[in-house]
């Protein structure tokens, strides 16, 4: 049975182009107006941020989130779509300088906890049970400032109290090994599911795999992938592209290594992921040169180059690249992919 795709982007996807040297460049939509581009996109998922959710949620109760959230519901059932998942967004409050759930003061580590916990909220809200954790600023700038093993302790006691607040939700923890703090705790996939182990209930801890974020820790983001998927951790992606070792720059999908994503599509393809509802994700930034009448031409082309890459994968000839690899003809398969990916 082959599968069909969904796919889901955040609002912070459709931005105005400002970046750390230099201010914005289009003028912003509104949210409401951004909701309205997903379905003429073939986008039908939402991602969120819990304040993207719910703006200005450090000053509402639990009612007033409560009540915010379940507008924004119907704001989705109008336009058609559904929330994918909800991250809370922990990098940005003057409480999380030193980290979130591994800052040195423990009130900070609390803040991150109880914000957590409303994100679970937000999300239950939504019709969603997926949060992600991008542990942004779960690391160090000087090792000597914190202890690597209490450090580990502390996220998955911060895990522990998600899992207890909802018995359904689950948790992808998306890892990166850098940006914006120098040195982060769990850098690639395997510190992610390894860190799963060690909290009170596994089976809901997985990953959010970016390709960016595995490119940039010198890693190839299928391999990740299917390491997850051997586990049955990969709970979404976030797939976009990556000019080497550097900054994370989110580039369209494929517009950087197209055979990078041919078999980014060829793993997921392969062993089924989405047939149980997972999304294909993107978080993707488009240029800065991009005039605003032009400025979803990420999202688009990132979502035409994966269905493209689709027809690539599945029009393969199974049977002559088995007798390759039966051969230990590397040669010929290297040259047969090649000329797949170029239309011959």
């Amino acid at each position: 049975m082959q599968t069909r795709y969904r796919f889901s982007f955040g609002p912070w996807n459709i931005h105005e182009g400002a970046d750390p040297f230099g201010p914005a460049v289009r003028e912003s939509l509104s949210f409401a107006d951004k909701l309205k581009l997903f379905r003429p996109l073939g986008y039908e998922g939402v991602q969120f941020h819990d304040d993207d959710a719910v703006p200005g949620m450090n000053d509402l109760d639990g009612a007033g989130i409560s009540k915010k959230a379940a507008e924004l519901k119907a704001r989705l059932d109008g336009e058609g779509l559904v929330a994918e998942f909800v991250a809370p967004r922990l990098w940005e409050d003057p409480r999380t300088i030193d980290g979130g759930y591994t800052s040195n003061d423990p009130a900070c580590r609390a803040y991150a906890i109880e914000r957590s916990l409303k994100a679970i909220d937000i999300a239950l809200e939504l019709d969603t049970k997926l949060i992600v954790l991008w542990l942004a600023r779960e690391g160090t700038y000087i090792r000597e400032s914190k202890d690597s093993k209490r450090s580990v302790e502390y996220i998955v006691e911060a895990i522990d109290r998600m899992l207890a607040h909802h018995p359904d939700i689950r948790i992808a923890i998306e890892p990166k090994p850098n940006e914006p703090v120098d040195v982060a705790y769990i850098p690639t996939t395997g510190h992610a599911i390894a860190l799963g182990h060690l909290c009170a209930d596994p089976s809901r801890v997985g990953v959010n795999i970016e390709s960016a974020h595995a490119v940039l820790a010198g890693l190839d983001p299928s391999d990740e992938m299917g390491f997850a998927l051997a586990h049955k951790k990969l709970f979404t992606v976030h797939l976009n592209d990556q000019n080497g070792i550097k900054f994370d720059e989110d580039r369209s999908f494929g517009s950087i290594d197209l055979r990078r994503a041919f078999n980014q599509v060829r793993i997921l393809d392969k062993h089924g992921y989405g047939r149980n509802g997972e999304f294909i994700g993107l978080d993707i930034k488009a240029m800065r040169t991009q005039k605003l009448d032009k400025s979803t031409k990420h999202l688009s082309n990132s979502r035409t180059i994966f269905l493209k890459l689709l027809e690539v994968v599945r029009g393969l000839d199974q049977r002559t690249v088995d007798a390759l690899i039966a051969e230990r003809d590397y040669e010929e398969l290297d040259l047969l992919i090649i000329n797949a990916l170029m239309g011959q």
